[in-house]
C-alpha cells in the first residue's frame, strides 16, 4: 500500500514538472527578436496608464505578433510600433537607438537641425507644430505654434511617425530641408531651411528699466531642460542683486521637457502649496509640493501662449492656482499627459504615458489648455523685439506689475 501512494505521488509530481515543463518551454525557446518585443510589452504592461490598453486584449495582442516572423531588428521594430500603434496614444512609442540618443541629447546639450518641438493631433493625426526653439532656423523663418507640417522635402507627412517626421527635419549643418506648412484657414505656405547647430540655452535673464523707476527682472525659459533649474535660480539671485522689485516670466514657446525641472522651478517661486497632481492608472492620486523658502517674494506676470506646453504648463498652473502669479497672452497648448522612458536591452528606447496631470485646483489640462488672467493676442514681432515696446504681449504684463493690487497681493 505504501509503494502504491508512493507511486501515486511521483506519477502527481512528474506530471506537474511535465505541466510547467510545457508552459514554460516557449518563454525559454524565444529568439533574441522575440524577447525584445516581449521586453517592450512587458514595460507597457505594467506601466501604461490606461489598463485597458485602448480596449483591447492586451495579452493576446502578444501572442499575435511573437508569433509572426521575426527574422532581424528591422521586423522586430516594426512589430513593436505595430502593437503601439494599436495603443493610439503618439506619446508612448518606440525610438531606435539613434532616435533615442537624439531625444536624450535635446533635454541635455544642443543638437542639429532646425529647431521644431513637434507633435501628432490627437484628432486628426495630423504632424503639428508645438513651439519654435529660440534662435533657430525654425523661428527666425517665422513658423509658429499650431502650424500644421504637411510635407516634408515633398514627403507627406501623413505617412510618418512622429519619430520618422523627426529624422527626416534633423541632419549636418549647412544642408536644407523644405517644409510645405498649413496655417489657420488652411493657408497653405512652404519654407525651406537651413539646418544649423540649435544650442540649448534654457535661460535668458535681463534688467530691464520701466517707466515710474521700475526694475522689471526679464526672465525667458525656453525648455525644462536638466540644467534649467540651476540656471533660472542664478537669474533670479543676479537679479535679485541688481534691485529688481517684480518679474516677468516668459514661458511663450516653451514646449516642456524635463517633469522634474518643472517642479523644481516651481518651487523657486513658492514658499508651499500643490505643485501639481499626478493620476495613474489605478486614479490614485500623487502630488509635488513646495516647502521651503522661495527665491523672491516679489510680484511675478508669467506670459503664455499656444506654444506653451507640457511642463511649462505644469509651472503655469502651479503659479496661477496659488495665486503667485497672473497669467498673460493666449491659451496654453493643452498636453496634461507624462511620458518616462525606458532603456531597451538592445540600445533603443521606449517612452510611454504613465500618468496625466491635474494643476493644483484638479484641472485636467490635456487638450484643454489653460486660460490666462489677461487673453492678450499674439502679433507677429522679430525676435529681437520680444521682451520690448513692440511685444504687446509684453508690455501687457508691465502694465500689471503696476497695477497696485497686484504688488500688495505679492506682499
Amino acid at each position: 500500500m505504501q509503494n502504491r501512494f508512493l507511486r501515486v505521488g511521483i506519477s502527481a509530481i512528474l506530471s506537474v514538472i511535465l505541466a510547467l515543463g510545457g508552459w514554460a518551454s516557449p518563454a525559454a525557446a524565444l529568439s533574441e527578436e522575440q524577447r525584445l518585443l516581449a521586453e517592450v510589452w512587458r514595460i507597457v504592461n505594467h506601466s501604461y496608464v490606461d489598463d485597458t490598453f485602448n480596449h483591447q486584449n492586451w495579452w493576446h495582442l502578444r501572442e499575435k505578433l511573437i508569433k509572426q516572423p521575426l527574422n532581424n531588428r528591422e521586423q522586430t521594430y516594426g512589430a513593436i510600433a505595430k502593437m503601439l500603434s494599436s495603443l493610439d496614444d503618439p506619446f508612448t512609442r518606440h525610438l531606435k537607438p539613434d532616435q533615442y540618443r537624439s531625444l536624450q541629447v535635446s533635454t541635455s546639450g544642443e543638437l542639429t537641425g532646425v529647431g521644431l518641438q513637434i507633435a501628432l493631433d490627437e484628432k486628426t493625426g495630423e504632424l503639428q507644430v508645438i513651439a519654435a526653439i529660440a534662435g533657430s532656423p525654425a523661428e527666425q523663418a517665422g513658423i509658429q505654434p499650431q502650424d500644421r507640417i504637411k510635407e516634408i522635402d515633398g514627403f507627406s507627412t501623413a505617412q510618418l511617425t512622429l519619430d520618422e517626421a523627426a529624422a527626416r527635419m534633423r541632419g549636418p549643418r549647412g544642408t536644407s530641408v523644405s517644409l510645405t506648412l498649413a496655417r489657420d484657414g488652411e493657408q497653405i505656405t512652404q519654407v525651406r531651411l537651413v539646418r544649423d547647430r540649435i544650442a540649448l540655452n534654457p535661460v535668458l535673464a535681463e534688467l530691464h528699466s520701466e517707466p515710474g523707476d521700475a526694475k522689471v527682472g526679464y526672465i525667458r525659459l525656453n525648455q525644462f531642460s536638466a540644467n534649467a533649474p540651476a540656471e533660472l535660480a542664478h537669474a533670479v539671485a543676479r537679479l535679485e542683486q541688481q534691485g529688481a522689485d517684480s518679474y516677468i516670466l516668459d514661458l511663450r514657446n516653451n514646449p516642456g521637457g524635463l517633469l522634474q525641472a518643472g517642479i523644481e522651478i516651481a518651487r523657486l517661486w513658492l514658499d508651499e502649496g500643490t505643485i501639481v497632481y499626478t493620476v495613474n492608472r489605478q486614479g490614485v492620486i500623487g502630488s509635488f509640493e513646495a516647502s521651503g523658502e522661495a527665491l523672491t517674494r516679489d510680484p511675478l506676470v508669467v506670459l503664455v501662449n499656444r506654444g506653451t506646453a507640457s511642463a511649462s504648463e505644469i509651472l503655469a498652473g502651479a503659479l496661477q492656482d496659488n495665486h503667485r502669479a497672473q497669467l498673460v497672452g493666449e491659451k496654453t497648448f493643452g498636453k496634461g499627459l507624462i511620458q518616462s522612458l525606458f532603456d531597451l536591452s538592445d540600445g533603443s528606447g521606449l517612452a510611454v504615458t504613465v500618468a496625466k496631470y491635474e494643476t493644483p485646483k484638479h484641472h485636467d489640462i490635456n487638450k484643454l489648455g489653460i486660460m490666462p488672467d489677461q487673453v492678450v493676442n499674439f502679433e507677429p514681432i522679430k525676435r529681437d523685439q520680444i521682451g520690448t515696446d513692440a511685444d504687446r504681449q509684453y508690455q501687457a504684463a508691465v502694465k500689471l506689475l503696476r497695477n497696485p493690487s497686484i504688488v500688495a497681493h505679492a506682499g
